[in-house]
């Protein structure tokens, strides 16, 4: 699994509670993010850089891209490339949010990259569901986030200003379309009020993961825990620290990741 910082701790989360067999590897690239705002051929690099190293270095069975940018800017190359099933976000997200709503009026917001790249309005198109879409990019989000900071004055002030045109589209659901997004929850949701149910790809992301592997038979037949390692390309003990905060006591230590192919 990987994600470009912290954001993919969420799916890491859902899918350790959900098939607590299963051995994880999890790389955050926190030496290159934000991905947000970078250009797509570069998240395509990143993305293949990644995705090679935990098949060729860790062994992956299967590869979940944590990350809607990335899902956005490179899946369907790395479907057609890698020798294992990939695994993306977005499409778990969509399916929950247009069975979400009851008025068909929808939202979601992400990364400006993801936003830009249409994924979002594509995935939807593709359930055939009639619903209306109201998008909004959310610059500055996932740096708050990568800080640690998730509630307060300033977090709060950024949401009602970009939360302004999901509000006026008066949604009753609401995708959180990057995976940085629900460690922000608590103020989105205070944002957008009570009538607005906010959807999250975690956990219809695990779900996804576990159908694929059953599908495939590759789901690990052992009642013992699986193992949990975390790989960053940043500051190590940052990811430690401010990861076993969002994750919890599985996320104990972090390795070094280094890019080794381009």
């Amino acid at each position: 699994m990987f994600d470009s910082g912290f954001g993919g701790l969420t799916v890491a989360r859902a899918t350790i509670d959900l098939l607590p067999a299963e051995h994880l590897v999890y790389i955050g690239d926190t030496g290159r993010y934000p991905y947000g705002s970078k250009p797509l051929r570069d998240v395509r690099r990143f993305s293949r850089e990644l995705a090679w190293s935990l098949v060729e270095d860790y062994d992956a069975k299967a590869i979940v891209v944590a990350c809607n940018t990335a899902t956005a800017a490179g899946l369907d190359d790395l479907r057609n490339e890698l020798p294992v099933p990939v695994i993306d976000v977005v499409t778990p997200g969509v399916k929950a949010l247009v069975h979400t709503t009851s008025t068909g009026r929808v939202g979601v917001i992400g990364t400006v990259g993801t936003i830009k790249s249409g994924a979002y309005v594509r995935a939807i198109a593709e359930t055939g569901v009639p619903v209306k879409l109201t998008s909004a990019a959310c610059p500055g989000f996932v740096e708050f986030v990568e800080r640690g900071q998730t509630t307060g004055d300033e977090v709060t002030v950024l949401a009602e200003r970009l939360l302004a045109p999901i509000r006026s589209a008066r949604v009753d659901a609401l995708l959180l379309g990057c995976t940085h997004y629900p460690f922000l929850a608590r103020t989105i949701g205070d944002v957008m009020g009570v009538d607005v149910t906010l959807v999250s790809s975690a956990d219809e992301t695990a779900f996804a993961i576990r159908t694929r592997l059953s599908e495939l038979g590759l789901l690990r037949a052992d009642e013992r825990p699986g193992t949990h390692r975390f790989v960053s390309s940043g500051d190590i003990e940052v990811f430690r620290e401010l990861g076993a905060q969002l994750l919890g006591p599985e996320l104990d230590r972090t390795e070094r990741w280094v890019p080794t192919r381009g």
